[in-house]
């Protein structure tokens, strides 16, 4: 592990997104919350959530961090890709006051959210697909912001 015990200590934050494609069907189903697991927005936002939070245990060379605030959203209203699959762009943001970044807790967020979409689906469609898992957006620290 990297020892950021010089560091100084500043407010960082980052932002992540992944997609999760699907038919119609499955998406209207997720939308009107009538799968058999339930409301899959909402079980999604908090499994984002435990991971951000939970993200040194995941992840080996990672800090435990004390973070600040973990915010996941949802966009329903993705445009068709070109197999006509309708998609949900998950956006998952963090925030702590330390001496090391918030990116891997923003995309293990987005990761398992989106993995969670697909668990919750799973039973109506297996050919989902998670796809787009990226950084967004850094900041703080030692290099600086950051933007795609």
């Amino acid at each position: 592990m990297v020892d950021v015990g010089g560091k100084p200590v500043t407010q960082r934050t980052a932002t992540a997104e992944a997609f999760v494609r699907m038919n119609a069907a499955t998406h209207a189903s997720i939308l009107a919350g009538d799968l058999p697991k339930g409301d899959v927005l909402g079980t999604a936002r908090i499994a984002g959530i435990m991971a951000a939070k939970r993200t040194h245990e995941a992840i080996p060379m990672c800090h435990p961090l004390a973070i600040d605030s973990v915010k996941v959203e949802f966009e329903t209203d993705v445009a068709a890709d070109s197999a006509g699959r309708a998609g949900i762009r998950v956006l998952a943001s963090v925030k702590c006051t330390g001496r090391t970044g918030v990116e891997m807790e923003a995309l293990h967020a987005a990761a398992v959210a989106a993995l969670t979409i697909y668990d919750m689906a799973k039973a109506v469609e297996k050919g989902m697909e998670i796809a787009g898992l990226k950084l967004l957006a850094k900041t703080g620290g030692k290099s600086g912001d950051w933007k795609a």
